[in-house]
């Protein structure tokens, strides 16, 4: 590996979080590194004591435009630039009186939070770092003889290579340093031209960039042969990424794929209303049901597919009580996630070590707005979030019969959950609780009559002689291009249908229904999930 040693003389800092500045800026100084600094941040290392020339000084020139002109200057950039192998260079900073700058230690003015915190358009353009980016691309591109530092987290890589190194750094330090540099720069420019589209209401911008820190490297991903990492963007949406991780052993790829499925569906359940939960397995609900409190919501989700719920994700809409957390760890299971847990709860979880425990804060909003994105050979996709809400549909009825008022609250439940199961998806629903699911079917007919045997395998397992499905609703997350999958559902049980509609053949299905004396309502809203 390449060890090539360039000795720190000076170092210039900039740096908007000033996390860790002043231990750093004194080690540097007893390593008799010259300090150059910026603004706020010369302030606070004069301040601490140590000696530092301010920008302004070394360039002749004050700061200027509300500061938004104060490092875009030769002596600067020369500084950072110069190859200092290459006469030419040597021969033009000789020239200008330009002075090597050996080590770049700037962080940039937090855009990102400015937009999270819901701050004004003028704000967030204030917040618009040119400076910074510009001398970190600068360093980066020369980290054959600059170090370049963007993050407080590598200050001590960079003191313990300086030390070792006798004032020096290695080469293959500094060209990790300017790849992180790099990326840096374009997360942060990502997350200010979406920001930019948001404002416009730009669906498919010409250039569309993406951007994300590392939250952390996974053990593998998918399968143990695929490497895998876990990235954070600026999207301040309560669930798995932002979430505080309570206990348990570190989560997998597939973890946290699983838990977000979970906590997005249960979302759909206002916890004022109700309580409820949602069992998930391979990103699909196994059991989903509301209660008068939790542990009914969990008894009653459970109740659904208890075998499937075996090493599964519970996701939860109110805090975590002793409870239902009681009743949880009897079963097998990888996460839970909830807005918050009480501390009966979390000591009766910690008992289950390696079970994680995931707290958030609160619930991601169902209608809000953002972007769903999937990877394809050569490209990506990219569409809005599916942010339809059951709630805000004008429900049609199309047979001769109507929903009772308890069939209609049934069937608004049921298309709850058919959004978050994969397509083609069939969900039988009673009492505000999921009875049987069919998912990923190639045809309707088939995803039918998987739910419909799911609902008995259910009773089985309860005990009960009856099928669960009898007296059910049913649920479809696009048309039936057939009447066979409404005929199936009739035959299971259920007594009332909720779809899409659209269908070519929505007469003959209607008919059929009719037929079976079921009520049917359309929602006009497809739910496709892939």
């Amino acid at each position: 590996m390449p060890t090539e040693l360039r000795r720190v003389e000076r170092a210039l800092l900039s740096v908007s979080d000033k996390t860790g500045l002043i231990e750093f800026a004194r080690a540097l100084h007893r390593l008799g590194i010259a300090l150059i600094s910026t603004g706020g941040t010369a302030k606070a290392i004069a301040e601490a004591g140590l000696p530092v020339t301010d920008v302004s000084d070394l360039t002749g020139f004050p700061e200027m435009m509300d500061g938004r002109v104060k490092t875009l200057h030769p002596k600067v950039h020369g500084g950072l630039l110069a190859v200092r192998s290459h006469p030419e260079h040597q021969a033009s900073m000789l020239g200008h009186g330009i002075a090597p700058i050996d080590l770049l230690v700037v962080n940039l003015y937090p855009f990102e939070a400015t937009v999270a915190a819901g701050r004004s358009y003028d704000d967030c353009i204030e917040n618009i770092d040119i400076g910074g980016p510009a001398m970190i691309r600068a360093a980066a591109k020369n980290h054959t003889d600059v170090a370049v530092v963007v993050d407080a987290a590598d200050y001590a890589a960079v003191l313990g290579e300086l030390e070792s190194q006798k004032g020096a750094t290695t080469l293959t330090l500094r060209r990790k340093l300017a790849q992180k540099a790099y990326a840096r720069t374009a997360a942060y420019d990502s997350a200010i031209s979406n920001w930019f589209a948001n404002e416009l209401a730009e669906t498919s911008p010409v250039y569309r960039a993406l951007g994300g820190s590392l939250a952390e490297t996974l053990r593998y991903g998918e399968n143990p042969h695929q490497w895998a990492a876990f990235y954070r963007t600026p999207e301040q949406r309560p669930g798995v990424a932002t979430a505080r991780q309570v206990q348990g052993k570190q989560l997998s790829y597939n973890n946290i794929n699983d838990t977000d499925a979970a906590f997005e569906c249960v979302a759909e359940f206002d916890p004022a209303a109700s309580a409820a939960c949602v069992i998930v397995k391979h990103a699909n609900p196994c059991g989903v049901a509301s209660g008068s409190s939790l542990l009914e919501a969990y008894e009653k989700a459970l109740a659904c597919d208890p075998v499937s719920a075996f090493g599964g994700i519970v996701a939860l809409n109110r805090k975590l009580d002793a409870q239902a957390a009681r009743k949880i760890v009897e079963v097998f299971t990888e996460v839970i996630i909830a807005p918050e847990a009480d501390d009966e709860a979390i000591a009766m979880i910690a008992a289950k070590k390696n079970l994680r425990l995931l707290l958030t804060g609160g619930l991601p909003d169902p209608r809000g707005g953002g972007l769903a994105l999937r990877t394809v050979s050569g490209g990506f996709l990219a569409q809005a979030r599916d942010n339809a809400v059951v709630d805000d549909m004008e429900l049609r009825v199309v047979t001769k019969r109507a929903p009772s008022e308890a069939e209609l609250a049934d069937l608004r439940f049921a298309f709850r959950v058919a959004k978050h199961v994969k397509s083609n998806a069939i969900v039988y629903v009673r009492g505000q609780a999921t009875v049987g699911i069919g998912a990923g079917q190639m045809s309707r007919v088939d995803s039918s009559r998987i739910a419909a045997w799911k609902a008995s395998e259910a009773a089985k397992a309860a005990g009960v002689a009856e099928s669960l499905a009898k007296g059910s609703v049913v649920a479809s997350d696009a048309f039936f291009p057939f009447a066979d999958g409404l005929l199936a559902a009739a035959e299971a049980g259920a007594t009332a249908v909720i779809q899409p509609g659209g269908s070519m053949r929505d007469d003959e299905v209607i008919k059929a229904a009719d037929e079976a004396g079921l009520a049917m309502v359309f929602t006009g809203h497809r739910h496709f999930r892939h």
